[in-house]
């Protein structure tokens, strides 16, 4: 059984409807058990425990929110322990060039520096969801495709 994490930040609801859909995509996969939980929530030694991470937040100045960087900062203490596991990335916004794809970049980036694989997409949204405010039918159907692939592809290394 592959066990994937969904985690997120969200002020407003919208990262947060994101997520709901990211696990109910990985929700479909035989052979994954899936957790959605907000970054508050997650201990950062416990993040070894997963086989999957994905993980949102909204874009703030074209980066992850501090509270999604604080988690990833002291994922220091674990470096090392999430080599060769699965990442993907998702985020909310409210302008179409506000820095959408700089933010899932900038999540990204942490999960390579992890030794994690980036399972992306030649289709749509290549880095990972996003949506404009509220999730509408294009990025619920985004998401609901990075839960699904990332949980296929954990469950493909990990049983």
């Amino acid at each position: 059984m592959a066990r994937v994490l969904v985690a997120y930040y969200s002020r407003g609801g919208n990262t947060a409807k994101m997520a709901e859909f990211v696990a109910q995509g990985a929700r479909l996969v035989k052979g994954a058990q899936v957790a959605l939980k907000e970054v508050p929530e997650v201990d950062p030694k416990g993040l070894a425990a997963y086989d999957a991470i994905i993980c949102g937040s909204p874009t703030y100045y074209g980066q992850m929110a501090a509270e999604v960087k604080a988690l990833f900062d002291k994922s220091v203490a674990i470096h090392g322990r999430l080599e060769g596991k699965v990442g993907g990335a998702f985020t909310s916004s409210v302008n179409l060039a506000g820095g959408n794809e700089t933010t899932i970049l900038s999540i990204l980036q942490a999960m390579l520096i992890h030794g994690m694989i980036v399972k992306g997409t030649s289709e749509r949204d290549h880095y990972g969801p996003v949506a404009l405010g509220a999730p509408d039918e294009r990025a619920e159907g985004e998401c609901l495709k990075l839960g699904r692939n990332v949980a296929e592809l954990a469950v493909r290394l990990f049983g």
